[in-house]
């Protein structure tokens, strides 16, 4: 996270430069990305930058992508993430409104791969979220396969699915040792941004598999120690500090 404590950064030079430092308070930002896009591993980076500073973040996993232990080798601190499971798209966008009620400072919305259960939601349901999240000051990134969001997200980032796909990066431990997938190369155009002219793109790499590998975990592993159903009938499962 940068000086401005209004800023979530991604931790990714080319991301932060199309996002002005990353994602401010109060701003919705939606992130399209097709299947093998490195969509979720840019949702990973983020939610590490935001609590490895310090501040409590929430995923809201439609897609149930989301693996503790590769998190946490990715640098995201689990004591400082509320993970929400809901099971189609009316259970998440009723969970993100709590919890931006709730004082989270950052919510992520990932709707999964298509087809999103319960499709793409009412223009009406997305455009009341961002003024949930501008009264409350809440940074909040929708993730999804195709757009979403409507009008509601004040930029939309496209990360491959109107650009040919990223290109495979290979790590070996060893000259013998078998070649690992490392990452992703690819590329992330500005798609929509108001006041401002969309079609800048920066090159990005998301090195999160065997990188991620490789970085130990401090501890224990982390466990699920909390099951129970939201009033937004979305499963709610948080790691114990």
């Amino acid at each position: 996270m940068q000086a401005d404590h209004d800023v979530f950064a991604t931790r990714l030079a080319g991301v932060d430069r199309l996002l002005d430092g990353g994602i401010r308070r109060g701003q919705t930002i939606e992130l399209v990305g097709p299947r093998s896009s490195g969509r979720f591993s840019l949702v990973l980076e983020l939610l590490a930058g935001a609590t490895r500073s310090g501040e409590a973040a929430a995923l809201i996993d439609l897609g149930d992508h989301f693996d503790p232990q590769a998190a946490a080798r990715a640098g995201v601190v689990l004591e400082r993430l509320l993970w929400a499971r809901p099971e189609r798209l009316k259970q998440a966008l009723g969970s993100a409104e709590v919890l931006i009620g709730g004082g989270f400072p950052l919510i992520v919305i990932d709707l999964g791969l298509p087809p999103v259960p319960g499709g793409r939601g009412k223009e009406s349901a997305w455009l009341r979220l961002r003024r949930a999240a501008e009264n409350h000051r809440t940074a909040l990134l929708i993730a999804s396969p195709y757009r979403a969001g409507g009008t509601a997200p004040q930029k939309v980032l496209d990360l491959g699915s109107r650009t040919p796909q990223g290109r495979a990066l290979w790590a070996q431990a060893a000259p013998r040792s078998p070649r690992l997938l490392d990452g992703l190369r690819t590329r992330l155009e500005l798609a929509k941004s108001r006041g401002e002219r969309p079609g800048t793109s920066a090159d990005v790499e998301l090195r999160v598999f065997a990188s991620s590998l490789r970085r130990p975990l401090t501890g224990a592993p982390p466990q699920r120690a909390e099951s129970h159903r939201s009033g937004s009938s979305a499963e709610v499962l948080r790691r114990a500090g």
